[in-house]
């Protein structure tokens, strides 16, 4: 995956707003060619076909992801090896081992431009991730939305130790995209083999009632489906069928101690 395949196919919402502004510092550094950055603003039409458009959907949505893990990752001040090393992995399963060292160059660089904003003020890289956050929530669908905070929270938790700013920033941008902080917890808890991790992946209280259980296991199954981000590619859906296994494992250990059938 190619510099000229990240700007080519970075199409629609990303045109333009701060997701466009960051994109163009982000990925202008990765041209060695003149320096524009022009391409990567291309809208859908100019006889773009339909695979063209999903690949810019898809290459959006991993910006957008590398956008909001750079503030993830930087939530306790430090740079942990397992966070970045869990983003390398993530590049290279999904895109290949080309967009390793893109990806990571892309996060550096975004790094670079929060220390250059922050010195200026120390809350502009964070008003610019709230208006990132309101860019996506009306660009990305509900669904592609928690497949995105999904994908934060894994970076969050890659070094089994997630601490108390990182829960924080997690709730503070999903509220930027339009989702809430009991899906933050949700997505914090899966694969948890304990009764309350359970009721934390099913957004729910131990207090509910077996029908409101049942309600809310229902619910989540339609929302995290996988085929409701099967535009974003063949891997993005594996992981959200991976999500929903973690669902059903924890409705399993609700449904057991509980004895519903």
């Amino acid at each position: 995956m190619g510099a000229g395949k990240w700007i080519g196919g970075i199409i629609g919402f990303m045109a333009g707003g701060p997701l466009g502004a960051l994109a163009g510092y982000a990925l202008g550094s990765l041209i060695e060619l003149g320096g524009n950055t022009a391409s990567y603003t291309t809208d859908y039409g100019n006889g773009q076909t339909e695979e063209d458009v999903f690949a810019g959907q898809r290459n959006s949505f991993l910006f957008s992801m590398l956008v909001m893990a750079s503030y993830i990752i930087r939530a306790d001040g430090r740079i942990m090896h397992s966070e970045m090393e869990y983003v390398r992995n993530f590049l290279r399963t999904n895109f290949g081992v080309a967009a390793v060292g893109e990806g990571e160059r892309i996060l550096l660089n975004l790094f670079k431009q929060r220390k250059r904003m922050d010195m200026q003020n120390p809350l502009a890289f964070r008003q610019t991730i709230r208006d990132c956050g309101r860019q996506i929530a009306a660009n990305l669908t509900y669904e592609e939305r928690l497949q995105l905070l999904g994908f934060l929270a894994n970076i969050a938790r890659s070094d089994n130790n997630v601490c108390r700013e990182e829960i924080e920033a997690l709730k503070e941008v999903a509220t930027y995209m339009g989702l809430s902080e009991k899906e933050v917890e949700s997505m914090l808890n899966l694969g948890g083999n304990s009764l309350e991790a359970a009721y934390k992946v099913l957004e729910i209280l131990p207090t509910a009632t077996d029908e409101e259980v049942r309600a809310a296991y229902r619910k989540l199954v339609l929302k995290h489906h996988p085929d409701r981000v099967a535009t974003l590619g063949e891997d993005i859906k594996r992981a959200a069928e991976e999500k929903l296994q973690d669902i059903n494992n924890a409705k399993e250990i609700i449904y057991k101690a509980r004895g519903i059938k």
